[in-house]
């Protein structure tokens, strides 16, 4: 059985257009019946950011090699999972801070990454990452998107052999109806599924 992460990120809820991406890829994905979704949804967890007391006890228990600590749950599940999903929408160029606080939260020495003399090494059992997102505008061949080119170059620190990136893009410009854009995001989702 294949062990995957689901990590929702769509602010919006049931209003997101991006969870409606990723509703009709986990529908099709736990239809196959080969793989177990564990799903995150990062509005209900209690995230803090990497500053003052918190940030100290997190250098104090790495000094202490005290990775079993209850604070470094999130990254013994992420490095443990055989395949992530990352749903959020694009913001601000990237995607939203939510994101990122979770991904401070799992940047863990000793978890998923490591480091030595040579330099860092990825140590998370997962072989693919996908990251599924809606745009308002157009930007897959723009410079300007870092959300995906971000999580691309967290999946090498992270040692993820494949990332895949499915986006919805254009839903506001008003050149296509938006179930459109979104159908065609699906579709190209879908075809994921049957080696995910």
């Amino acid at each position: 059985m294949v062990r995957a992460l689901y990590i929702d990120c769509c602010i919006r809820r049931e209003q997101s257009r991006t969870r409606v991406l990723a509703e009709a890829f986990l529908a099709a994905l736990q239809a196959k019946e080969t793989c177990q979704v564990e799903r995150l949804c990062l509005m209900d967890e209690p995230l803090m950011a990497l500053s003052d007391g918190f940030f100290a006890q997190r250098e104090s228990l790495l000094a202490e090699h005290n990775r079993a600590h209850p604070r470094f749950r999130y990254a013994h599940q992420f490095s443990q999972a055989d395949r992530v999903i990352v749903a959020a929408p694009f913001w601000d160029l990237g995607f939203p801070a939510l994101l990122k606080l979770y991904i401070e939260n799992i940047c863990v020495d000793g978890i998923t990454f490591g480091a030595d003399e040579r330099g860092t090494f990825g140590l998370c059992k997962a072989e693919r990452l996908l990251f599924l997102t809606t745009r308002g505008g157009d930007f897959r061949h723009s410079k300007l998107e870092m959300g995906a080119r971000y999580l691309e170059a967290l999946c090498e620190f992270w040692g993820i052999q494949r990332f895949d990136v499915v986006s919805a893009d254009g839903l506001d410009l008003g050149q296509e109806e938006v179930k459109t854009i979104l159908d065609r995001a699906i579709d190209d989702a879908l075809k994921l599924v049957k080696d995910f």
